[in-house]
């Protein structure tokens, strides 16, 4: 089937020079096509199915530490494939709710067929319930609908960056909550005696955890805005009604189109992106039709603020 390629303006429709902050290592080879200033590149020419050389994977790192979200046209890649490549990149972690491809549990498959998955159709981050949020995740387009079922992604490096000084030096002191049940609340995930025990062994072992509401990456030295409506249910210390209203700007902040990006997926298609410093948007709206995903995700580290 034929999608449309992302809209982008004349001076990015081709390979242009990297603008932004340098790369971590001075020389790149790959070609790239950047899709805005706060954030998204194309990678042209790499077959993902392959082993990749260590340079190659280290150019890859840089990009994303960039450009925090990396595509990938037209690879033929098995879920095999798809968890080798991510793991150069770190351990992989298990999701412990969605449904994995058999054998390669490292895979989870998100099918609108067989998964509820309105989790997704709101601004999130990947698994920030665990004490040490994924690093990234890769996501393979497995069936797309005729129209609809684009992602977008939001830099919240760019988000913190077009705070005033004084909201910043307010947020980054203040540290937040993360709670699985926001997004996997019983009502949803335990329907059954079976569902139910599996979201009970889910919660004990994903108690609310607490993180700065400012994170430093920890590669780039980047602040960014580390809340986001997926997980976070409150600042910690503060008044419910000041909590709720603190977290509504932000969330609404963090939406602002100058930050973000939207893909339209073709069949073929893979997004790479840093979990540290983006959100992301699974848009809702091909239904009756089926769309199904692949993602592995990669795990990180604690994260770090600037009062830690």
């Amino acid at each position: 089937m034929t999608h449309a390629q992302p809209q982008l303006n004349s001076r990015q429709s081709s390979a242009i020079p990297l603008l932004s902050q340098p790369l971590l290592h001075e020389k790149e080879s790959l070609e790239i096509t950047r899709l805005s200033p706060a954030l998204g590149a194309i990678v042209h020419d790499i077959d993902l199915s392959q082993s990749l050389p260590d340079k190659t994977i280290v150019e890859l790192k840089d990009i994303l530490c960039r450009d925090k979200v990396i595509f990938f046209r037209n690879q033929n890649i098995s879920p095999i494939e798809q968890r080798n490549f991510a793991q150069k990149f770190g351990e992989l972690h298990i999701h412990p709710v969605f449904p994995t491809v058999e054998n390669v549990p490292e895979v989870i498959v998100l099918d609108t067929l067989h998964n509820d998955l309105k989790d997704n159709a709101l601004w999130h981050a990947d698994v920030t319930f665990s004490e040490t949020p994924p690093l990234g995740a890769v996501l393979a387009a497995r069936h797309l609908p005729p129209s609809g079922g684009d992602t977008l992604w939001t830099s919240t490096a760019a988000a913190y960056n077009a705070l005033s000084p004084e909201m910043k030096a307010h947020l980054e002191n203040l540290t937040a909550l993360h709670d699985f049940t926001r997004s996997f609340p019983l009502s949803r995930f335990g329907r059954d005696n079976k569902e139910k025990q599996k979201w009970l062994n889910v919660r004990s072992e994903n108690p609310p955890v607490e993180h700065p509401v400012i994170r430093i990456h920890p590669d780039t030295g980047e602040r960014s805005i580390f809340v986001n409506e997926g997980f976070t249910t409150e600042i910690c210390g503060l008044e419910p009604e000041e909590s709720n209203a603190l977290l509504q700007f932000i969330f609404q902040h963090i939406k602002k189109p100058e930050f973000s990006i939207r893909w339209t997926w073709q069949s073929g298609d893979i997004a790479f992106w840093d979990n540290r410093s983006t959100q992301h948007y699974a848009v809702d709206d091909y239904r009756p039709h089926r769309r199904i995903m692949q993602r592995v995700t990669i795990m990180g580290d604690k994260p770090v603020g600037p009062r830690n």
